[in-house]
């Protein structure tokens, strides 16, 4: 059955209004009818059945027939801190770590980032992209929340915000010793998991050695290199299997 996303705003106990683009893609695409069943997700997890019962040219109005929670969110929050990569990666990793599960990505500027977002305003235009194809994704996979795409930070900020999280680490590709498998089941009962992935041209020394004095520890992957847009994917899809809800 057909998904779409719609704010929490447009959605009543009895009706759900839909204005947005999906109006041409419900009625000259889909070719959809009054009397047709489609599903409506509000972003934050919840489900509704519903049917249209009017079609407008710029808008459709439906009846809410049930509700129910999502059953596609995994049962832990994984949030992606990406070293800036140039523009066709970034939107590759969104949308592929979007159909995995990730609740959240943060971009991150790291010294050997090859794109540079120096503006408030390209920054904000870059994000609303990127917001868009996580849209898009979380549509096509049917998840029941829409991954956000937060503000670009620094390394000082993502040190900061890892403390927030009950398991937080960094694939590194100089690191030999201590294996992914080995932290992830360090931990029992973990829901909030962060890990930060490099840019094209890796870490540098010294801010591995920063996130190391910081108590964040680092992880190999085995003895191949991935490349950036392959890492994120990767972690996530071990993390889920090892402790979240692909093994379930």
């Amino acid at each position: 059955m057909p998904k779409f996303f719609v704010p929490r705003d447009k959605i009543t106990e009895n009706q759900i209004i839909i204005d947005s683009e999906d109006v041409t893609h419900i009625s000259r695409v889909l070719r959809l009818n009054k009397g047709d069943a489609i599903t409506v997700c509000d972003g934050g997890g919840t489900d509704y059945d519903a049917e249209i019962v009017q079609m407008e040219q710029k808008r459709i109005i439906c009846a809410v027939k049930d509700k129910r929670k999502s059953d596609s969110e995994p049962n832990i929050e994984v949030t992606l801190f990406q070293g800036l990569p140039k523009a066709s990666k970034m939107e590759y990793i969104i949308q592929k770590t979007t159909e995995l599960g990730i609740c959240e990505i943060t971009p991150v500027k790291l010294n050997r980032c090859v794109v540079r977002i120096d503006n408030k305003k390209d920054e904000k235009k870059k994000l609303e992209r990127w917001q868009k194809i996580s849209e898009s994704a979380a549509k096509q996979s049917g998840r029941g929340v829409i991954p956000q795409i937060t503000e670009i930070m620094t390394l000082d900020e993502v040190i900061e915000k890892s403390k927030e999280f009950d398991l937080f680490f960094v694939p590194y590709e100089c690191e030999e010793q201590k294996t992914l498998k080995e932290v992830l089941l360090a931990k029992p009962n973990v829901k909030k998991v962060g890990f930060v992935i490099g840019p094209e041209g890796g870490f540098d020394m010294a801010e591995t050695e920063k996130l190391r004095a910081n108590g964040i520890e680092t992880v190999t992957l085995g003895r191949r290199i991935l490349r950036t847009e392959t890492a994120g994917e990767a972690v996530l899809a071990m993390t889920m299997y090892e402790i979240g809800d692909i093994n379930r």
